[in-house]
C-alpha cells in the first residue's frame, strides 16, 4: 500500500525545490545542529518568500478542445475535484493515478482523479455535530487482495472504527469510543507491520480515565482485537493524553508513525514506533509542538520528509526527521494561502503530493472545497509529464 522509500525520496524533494523555488533550507547535519522536541511559534516561524504566482492556465478537455466550464470547475490545473464537502482525508491509491477522499460532513468516500467526474465509492452514516463525522481514512494492509478500507467516523451511537468493503454497508470492527459535544475527531492508520493504529478524540473531557478509549493511542488488529504485544494482552490501550488527533501517516523508512494532534493549548506531533511503548501521556512529549497553534491536519511522511497540512495557517508544513525522532534543517511553509485551509494529505507512490480543502468550514470560494494534486517540475522523479 505504501509507496517505496525511493519514489518517495525523489518525488518529495523535487515537490519542495518546485515550490519553494530555492527559499527552503534544509542544512546538513555538519552546519546544523540537531534539534530534540522543538517548538516553533509565531514570533519564531520561518518567513519564506513565495515566488510569485504564476498565471493560472485553463486545463484542456479530455482528448483536446475546449476545457470545460461552469460553477464547480476550477482554472487551477492542479486541482483534481471541486465543490465537495469538507475533505478530512485523503489516500491515493496504488500507481497514483487517483485517490479517495473522505467528506467529514457527509460521509462520502468519493475516487478522485484529473479530468474524471468524482464516484462515489461509500456512504458511511455520521453525525458531524462536535467536528465528528467521517474523519480518517486509510486502506487496509493488505488492499491490492481485499479492496478494504478502515475509517473513523462519529456515528449516532458514538465514535467508532468500521471497516468498509466493496458493495457493502460498513461493519464496526471497534465501537464504544466515547462520543461528547465537543472533540470527536480521530483517525486510523496502518503501521509498517500491518498492525491497525487508531488515536482518538478525549470527547471534550480532559481526564476521560485510564479505561475508556476517549483521548487514546489504540492498536489493534483488521478485526478490532488488541494487537500482539500491546501491554495489556486484553486491551487495545497503549498510550493516553490525546485531544483532537487529526491523522496518522507511516514512513516504512524509518519505521516511524506520525500522528498530529491539537491538544488545546498547543498542536503536536507524536513519533510512534511499532513496539516501543508510547507512554500513559503521548502529548506530553511530543516530537514537535506548534504553541501557535496553526490548526495540524493531515500528514504524509517519505524520504526524509514529513508535510503536514495546516488549516488555520493555509499551508503545507514541511519538516525533516530523522530516523532517531529528531529535526534536522529549517521547517518551512509551503503554498502558503494558495489553497486556504488545507485537510488531509498524502504521498502517492509517482511522488505526487494530494490533499484536500476545508474552507467550507470557514470562508469558501466559489469551487471550494477542492482536491489538489501538486507534480514535480518537468523531467524530475517518476511522475507523469
Amino acid at each position: 500500500m505504501s509507496p517505496g522509500p525511493v519514489a518517495r525520496a525523489v518525488g518529495l524533494a523535487a515537490l519542495l525545490v518546485a515550490l519553494a523555488a530555492g527559499c527552503a533550507s534544509f542544512p546538513d547535519a555538519s552546519s546544523e545542529p540537531w534539534r530534540d522536541k522543538p517548538e516553533i511559534g509565531a514570533e519564531r516561524a520561518p518567513q519564506p518568500q513565495s515566488p510569485p504566482p504564476s498565471e493560472p492556465q485553463a486545463p484542456s478537455a479530455p482528448g483536446g478542445g475546449a476545457p470545460p466550464s461552469g460553477p464547480c470547475v476550477d482554472p487551477d490545473p492542479q486541482v483534481v475535484a471541486t465543490c465537495l464537502a469538507p475533505v478530512s482525508a485523503v489516500v491515493t491509491l496504488p500507481g497514483g493515478q487517483a485517490a479517495l477522499v473522505a467528506e467529514r460532513t457527509t460521509g462520502r468516500i468519493l475516487r478522485v482523479a484529473p479530468q474524471t467526474a468524482p464516484e462515489v465509492v461509500a456512504t458511511v452514516p455520521v453525525d458531524a455535530a462536535g467536528d465528528g463525522g467521517l474523519t480518517g481514512l486509510v486502506l487496509s494492509p493488505s488492499y491490492e487482495e481485499d479492496q478494504l478500507l478502515y475509517v473513523y467516523a462519529t456515528t449516532s451511537s458514538g465514535n467508532a472504527v468500521l471497516r468498509v468493503a466493496p458493495g457493502d454497508t460498513p461493519k464496526p470492527v471497534l465501537s464504544g469510543i466515547p462520543r461528547g459535544a465537543t472533540d470527536n475527531r480521530g483517525t486510523v492508520g496502518v503501521e509498517p507491520n500491518g498492525t491497525l493504529l487508531v488515536a482518538t478524540g478525549d470527547a471534550g473531557t480532559p481526564d476521560p480515565g485510564p479505561t475508556s478509549l476517549a483521548g487514546k493511542v489504540l492498536r489493534i488488529d483488521p478485526f478490532g482485537r488488541p494487537a500482539p504485544g500491546n501491554p495489556d494482552p486484553a486491551s487495545p490501550i497503549v498510550g493516553s493524553g490525546v485531544h483532537s488527533p487529526g491523522d496518522a501517516c507511516t514512513d516504512p523508512a524509518s519505521n516511524t508513525t506520525w500522528v498530529t494532534d491539537r491538544t488545546g493549548a498547543r498542536d503536536v506531533l507524536l513519533a510512534i514506533r511499532p513496539g516501543a511503548p508510547v507512554g500513559t501521556a503521548a502529548a506530553a512529549a511530543p516530537a514537535w509542538t506548534w504553541p501557535d497553534r496553526p490548526g495540524v491536519g493531515g500528514c504524509a511522511a517519505g524520504g526524509g520528509t514529513l508535510l503536514v497540512g495546516l488549516s488555520d495557517a493555509r499551508g503545507l508544513f514541511a519538516l525533516r526527521p530523522t530516523a532517531e525522532g529528531r529535526f534536522i534543517g529549517v521547517p518551512e511553509t509551503l503554498l502558503p494561502n494558495a489553497y486556504g485551509r488545507i485537510s488531509g494529505v498524502d504521498l502517492a507512490s509517482d511522488g505526487f503530493v494530494w490533499f484536500g480543502t476545508v474552507n467550507k468550514d470557514g470562508a469558501p470560494g466559489p469551487t471550494d472545497d477542492r482536491v489538489v494534486r501538486i507534480k514535480p517540475p518537468s523531467g524530475v522523479g517518476s511522475g507523469p509529464e
